[in-house]
């Protein structure tokens, strides 16, 4: 039998998750009026990437943030911590509160409070190094500050959920690395956080980026070997996802489709401002089966093996 993860637990209670945070009391929300900065790390940022995009806010590393970005009395910071306890996080906050300016956290059921105007929950602490539920979590949490409508998320997600397994997709892409993973606007993001989860759960080298930006340079560097992973666009991306899959075709590099239609890795049409939410599940489970063909590790990600475990657990 393949070894079940953690980590599928987690990816398979997200509807709940979500739904969870969107039945809650509704927090104080943002002003859209005055400037907002989000700011977190890893997964946490990208959540705020695309809090940033919904709002017409900005998204900044919370390391950044702390120690040389400016704060201003007007401003709102928005800092996401699934745990609560990093250093950078607490001192973002210290930072804005010292400037006068709005404080909300956004942080797990679990974690410490943290010294901010407004603490919004998410969930409880993820039992898999991978983190997933949390993401999703956060975009409800942040949604919810931002008044986005993310009513349809949890039906979204089951019905992303109820799709097979990307066994296949996963069988095409062991073995290659590094993966390229590529999309327009939203998905940008989301190609961000899949290549994330696919280092966190696969040990796979990979890379997120925009479609624009993986047409400029890193098609020097494409070879055979290599995957790509591209995102089919919600809209008009002037062609350019199209023609980045013709370059990795003509450089041999295995390349593989997402999308809503009769791509590779299928997740259910939806609103493009739900699609940060929606193309998180197809890509999640991807890399868990990918785990499971390479010998991958999502609920530990090499924290019990050396020298990963000694090095790892200096930071």
């Amino acid at each position: 039998m393949s070894a079940r993860f953690i980590f599928d637990e987690q990816i398979a209670a997200q509807p709940d998750a979500v739904q969870a945070v969107l039945d809650r009391p509704e927090p104080a929300a943002l002003d859209r009026s005055r400037p907002i900065v989000f700011a977190g790390l890893g997964t946490s940022l990208h959540a705020c990437r695309v809090a940033a995009a919904w709002s017409g806010g900005r998204a900044v590393d919370a390391h950044e943030l702390a120690l040389r970005l400016p704060v201003n009395a007007a401003d709102q910071v928005v800092v996401v911590t699934h745990g609560g306890t990093g250093r950078f996080a607490a001192a973002a906050l210290a930072k804005a509160r010292a400037a006068g300016a709005r404080t909300v956290a956004v942080v797990g059921e679990s974690a410490p409070a943290p010294a901010a105007d407004v603490v919004v929950r998410t969930c409880p602490k993820e039992r898999a190094s991978t983190h997933s539920i949390s993401y999703l979590a956060a975009l409800a949490a942040l949604g919810r500050l931002l008044r986005v409508d993310l009513s349809r998320a949890p039906q979204l997600l089951r019905e992303a959920l109820a799709a097979p397994a990307p066994i296949a997709v996963a069988k095409r892409i062991a073995k290659h690395e590094p993966v390229l993973v590529a999309g327009f606007g939203f998905d940008a993001i989301a190609a961000a956080e899949a290549a994330l989860k696919l280092k966190e759960a696969c040990f796979v080298w990979a890379e997120g980026m925009s479609v624009e930006q993986a047409l400029h340079g890193p098609p020097a560097a494409m070879r055979p070997g290599m995957a790509a992973l591209t995102l089919t666009p919600w809209g008009d991306d002037g062609g350019r996802t199209e023609e980045l899959r013709k370059l990795c075709a003509a450089l041999e590099v295995e390349s593989l489709t997402c999308g809503t239609a009769k791509e590779d890795l299928r997740f259910p049409a939806c609103p493009e401002h739900l699609r940060p939410l929606i193309t998180a599940v197809p890509l999640q489970r991807l890399a868990a089966e990918l785990a499971r063909l390479t010998g991958g590790d999502p609920d530990h990600i090499h924290r019990a093996t050396e020298p990963w475990k000694s090095a790892m657990g200096k930071l």
